[in-house]
């Protein structure tokens, strides 16, 4: 039985959930990168991870509480995970440190081979950090989501000081604080990894973003772009498929409204049991479509669910198959199929009662509080037009959580506005890969900005692909822009340890 909920919010995004605006869904919505929608959750939970070609040992960090306060509460302290890898690494040699995301770093781990790969042509350590309030870096365990008061220590700034306290204190019980720190990350946290770089530019000499919309916020990035581009690609693949999609949701609202119609797309749908909400079936679409525009990676995968190599165009093959007269909802529920049930194993779909698996429900409170990326949809979308209200998802904020959202602080805190000119002054050592198959890439760095903040930027890339275990089948272009990553990391190490022997 594949299992799906209603979504709470990303993905990535996200978690964010699915529609951009409270009137597209019965819950708070807002997309961000790792979102999951239920259904891929419990999947997520028992399909067969890949594991890393080397092991990680799991260790636990002494963290404290509050780093930016000096009260007596702020001094207690939490025990936060990372892993290590020391295979190949001396004395001295770089430590390449991936800055978790909103979920279980061993999810993180097992899906970033790029980093296992390079290991040893770099003689690097690797330290995968988990976020705190995800996984096992619960700072006040099981009652960690309990309160405002106790989800008021989740935020990206407690987290980037966190990672900054772990790394110096790792240096310096190695005895090798000179090792040269190289910060990575993709999605949240390739947004961690480049504003790491810009608050802690003495504890890591540069950062390798990946898919990290660092400027999806406020009014920098249009608004519709993501939805437009999750689009595009549809399009791109089949004229057909797209309009097919972007014709099912208006069909599935008209027989849903129909006498028996919430019955007949439980049937339509095969759902384990009768849904109770159009909503669960639309977002369950939703989902399937956006998770896979961002998962379109040229070789088959197994990040968010077992898919085939370029699934936006195997979706498509599907739909445009269909013979004449069959409906756009049928077509549709066919292609989104292919997202949940690749393996061709499940019977039926639970729609409305998924299990976060990884623990990514943390995001909800970051989308209601610093994380307030809007989304809309519009016209040109194959998603039903719908605007972002800020009033509306400032008052579910507040019902849910107690608490408002504070639109302007991450471009206050971190910059966004005018970044060519704020960046070419204030920074360096920074690398955006995106890919342009991936929605999120529009909120992201897509220009050079200086000689050593670089923009690597593919046609056909999708989100932080490049991340991914290298295999036989990668494509020239992706085997290129790792060839590039490769080289400038090696030029910032080269560059830190002359400057060291002068």
């Amino acid at each position: 039985m594949a299992s799906s909920s209603s979504p709470s919010v990303l993905l990535f995004l996200l978690l964010f959930t699915i529609a951009a605006t409270a009137k597209t869904s019965e819950s708070l919505s807002t997309v961000f990168p790792r979102a999951i929608h239920g259904s891929a959750l419990k999947q997520v939970r028992n399909a067969k991870k890949p594991k890393p070609k080397f092991p990680f040992k799991t260790q636990y960090f002494p963290q404290l509480l509050d780093h930016f306060t000096f009260t007596p509460k702020s001094s207690t302290i939490f025990y936060q995970k990372y892993l290590i890898n020391t295979q190949y690494w001396t004395h001295g040699a770089p430590i390449f440190v991936y800055t978790g995301n909103e979920g279980d770093i061993d999810w993180f781990a097992s899906n970033t081979g790029f980093l296992l790969d390079i290991a040893p042509s770099f003689r690097a350590m690797l330290v995968f950090i988990e976020h705190r309030f995800y996984g096992e870096s619960m700072p006040f365990g099981k009652e960690s989501y309990k309160s405002p008061e106790t989800l008021g220590y989740l935020n990206s700034q407690q987290a980037l000081a966190d990672f900054a306290v772990l790394i110096r204190s790792l240096k310096q019980n190695l005895s090798s604080e000179a090792s040269p720190v190289v910060v990575f990350g993709g999605s949240y946290g390739g947004m961690l990894a480049a504003w790491f770089r810009l608050k802690y530019p003495h504890v890591a000499i540069g950062a390798l973003a990946s898919s990290a919309p660092i400027l999806q916020f406020d009014d920098i990035t249009p608004w519709s772009s993501f939805y437009d581009a999750v689009s595009q690609d549809f399009k791109e693949a089949s004229l057909n498929c797209y309009e097919v999609i972007k014709g099912s949701w208006a069909e599935l609202d008209a027989i849903s409204a129909k006498e028996g119609g919430l019955a007949e797309v439980s049937r339509t749908f095969r759902t384990c049991k009768d849904i109770n909400s159009v909503y669960s079936a639309r977002d369950w679409l939703w989902s399937a479509f956006v998770y896979t525009a961002m998962v379109n990676y040229p070789t088959k995968a197994n990040f968010m669910m077992p898919l085939p190599a370029y699934p936006v165009a195997e979706m498509c093959k599907i739909i445009d198959r269909f013979p004449h007269g069959a409906t756009n909802v049928s077509r549709a529920f066919a292609a989104a199929s292919l997202y949940y049930n690749y393996s061709g194993t499940e019977k039926c779909f639970d729609l409305e009662n998924g299990k976060d698996a990884h623990g990514l429900h943390g995001w909800d409170w970051q989308a209601c509080t610093e994380m307030v990326m809007p989304l809309t949809c519009s016209n040109e979308s194959m998603f039903p037009p719908s605007p972002f209200e800020y009033k509306e998802f400032a008052d579910e904020c507040t019902r849910k959580y107690g608490v408002m959202p504070r639109p302007h602080w991450i471009t206050t805190e971190f910059g966004g506005s005018r970044i060519e000119q704020v960046l070419k002054r204030s920074a360096s050592n920074i690398i955006f890969s995106n890919g342009m198959q991936d929605p999120w890439s529009r909120g992201s760095v897509l220009k050079n900005i200086s000689a050593s903040i670089v923009a690597l930027v593919t046609k056909k890339g999708a989100h932080h692909v490049d991340f991914r275990f290298a295999t036989k089948e990668d494509p020239d272009w992706l085997i290129e822009q790792r060839r590039q990553e490769v080289e400038i990391l090696q030029k910032w190490i080269h560059d830190y340890n002359a400057d060291l022997k002068q």
